[in-house]
């Protein structure tokens, strides 16, 4: 399954990285794939993550690549629907941002659990879209230094589009994904860790 994931992944990858709208953009929006590419790579044999989550992750990865590839505000297929929806900007960031917060909190809500660093699935609930909220307030404040840094060339990473209220509605995409994956995926989530864990219980792989 693995050897499937990386194929999907560097396929994607290279897509992405053949003329892409901004080659800094592309830079920085495939930089937390790259990273989750290496620390699964690092961690897959003592900590591997259920099926569920490397789906998940790579998903949330494909969506960083072609957000790279075309920059957030340029991705066709959205033209197309903002277009058809009568919509005045180009909506893929929120797509982003949804995901921001729906994948984080499988991988928070695996390895709260699995690890045992809390008992309650309330008190895991909770701390998941803490975790989740945290981590989109720390990624738009990465996108404000980046601003700062790079000046008119962070246009495209921002992919603000002239909205004033977009930061707090990015954060706002991430509580709701957070909150819909653990309302949708718990049962599923939970019936695969115990899967896993008796799987390396009896040493099968």
């Amino acid at each position: 399954m693995f050897r499937l994931w990386i194929l999907i992944f560097v396929l994607v990858l290279i897509w992405s990285g053949i003329s892409p709208t901004d080659r800094l953009t592309w830079w920085l929006e495939v930089a937390p794939a790259l990273a989750a590419l290496a620390i699964l790579g690092a961690t897959r044999q003592h900590f591997p993550l259920t099926p569920l989550c490397l789906w998940l992750i790579l998903v949330h990865c494909i969506i960083l690549m072609v957000g790279g590839h075309y920059t957030y505000a340029q991705v066709p297929l959205f033209d197309w629907l903002a277009e058809w929806l009568g919509q005045s900007r180009n909506n893929y960031d929120k797509l982003g941002h949804l995901a921001q917060g729906f994948v984080p909190a499988i991988i928070a809500r695996e390895l709260l659990l699995r690890l045992k660093v809390v008992n309650g699935k309330h008190w895991c609930a909770f701390l998941v879209v803490c975790f989740c909220l945290a981590l989109s307030a720390f990624y738009e404040l990465i996108e404000w230094w980046v601003a700062l840094i790079s000046g008119t060339d962070a246009e495209a990473f921002l992919g603000t589009q002239g909205y004033v209220w977009d930061t707090q509605s990015d954060m706002l995409m991430a509580l709701v994904g957070a909150v819909l994956a653990l309302a949708s995926l718990h049962r599923y989530h939970d019936a695969q860790m115990a899967r896993l864990n008796f799987f390396r219980q009896n040493g099968d792989e």
